[in-house]
């Protein structure tokens, strides 16, 4: 065995944050101690089978809805493309209980867009349109999903003024969503950060804009979504702000970026959200603010180490 030496070196310069020891000290922390956090409304679980992980992930989505129809309310949700398999499970649910969504209003968070700011149009195979429309909205009985009129999505025309759409309603009831490579939340991305200054309230109260894709962003969306071909990836995307996840009623956020075989891409960023400073490079952190379920399947909950595959 090699003695070990000292070996010191600088992040990637296209990498946001860079807190060194912020990073070294959620490295550390094990999956024992992930769950445990200072603010009790922020909770933190792991779902170690995979089945069980989109089924929980349904059942909220279908009880929340459930709930607002026998209150006699609107409910109004912000939804997310990824991660997918609980909307087959919902939309299952929906139909065995005859239960109707006339009371509600969904909100994409965010949109594929060209370099000119043009979104995806549904007949793109990669759109979030076509992906929540597919494998949600169609397999709803059609007596039973909600007016077309109450499904949005940010769209270059729809985008002016998506942030008053949402808070026209009320704002969101529930916020779903997940977290991207780079503690991205919707494709409100890390890089946004230098914008503000250290303003982390002006940061906070940033609305629904036109982004350009983080780095990391295109690399994990052509790995789980393109077939690892990054070249098919659009460099930027339409994308809900801070100002609509902080104004939710609730927050609900999923993380599965589990591969398999000992390896997952989010183990380290799921723990810079959560234990990590709240700050605006890595847009996740803000969740720690407010009451948030925040659930983890196991792969990703487990120890960040070398994995020489």
């Amino acid at each position: 065995m090699a003695t070990q030496v000292e070996f010191d070196y600088e992040m990637a310069r296209f990498i946001s944050f860079r807190d060194r020891e912020a990073c070294e000290r959620v490295r550390r922390i094990t999956r024992a101690e992930l769950t445990k956090h200072p603010n009790p409304d922020f909770r933190i679980s792991v779902i170690d089978d995979e089945p069980a992980f989109y089924q929980a992930f349904a059942d909220d989505l279908v009880g929340r809805i459930r709930s607002a129809r026998d209150e006699g309310r609107t409910f109004v949700a912000i939804l997310p493309v990824g991660p997918m398999p609980q909307y087959a499970l919902a939309a299952r649910a929906i139909n065995e209980q005859r239960l109707s969504l006339a009371h509600v209003h969904t909100f994409n968070m965010d949109e594929y867009a060209n370099e000119d700011g043009v979104t995806a149009p549904l007949s793109w195979p990669g759109s979030f349109q076509r992906a929540m429309r597919e494998r949600f909205f169609a397999l709803v009985d059609a007596k039973l999903r909600p007016p077309d009129d109450q499904i949005h999505f940010p769209t270059t025309e729809a985008l002016p003024d998506y942030s008053d759409r949402i808070e026209a309603l009320g704002g969101a009831d529930a916020c779903y969503g997940g977290i991207g490579w780079c503690g991205h939340i919707a494709f409100w991305e890390a890089h946004l950060g230098e914008e503000f200054d250290g303003d982390l309230d002006a940061y906070m109260c940033a609305g629904a804009r036109l982004v350009e894709l983080h780095p990391m962003t295109i690399m994990q969306n052509a790995l789980h979504s393109f077939g690892g071909d990054w070249s098919w990836v659009p460099p930027k995307a339409n994308s809900i702000g801070p100002r609509e996840i902080l104004g939710a009623k609730h927050r609900s956020f999923w993380l599965d970026g589990d591969l398999g075989g000992g390896v997952s891409w989010q183990r380290f960023i799921a723990r810079l959200v959560a234990h990590g400073p709240v700050s605006e490079f890595v847009p996740g952190s803000i969740l720690q603010t407010k009451p948030t379920d925040y659930t983890i399947l196991g792969g990703v909950a487990d120890d960040v180490e070398i994995h020489m595959a």
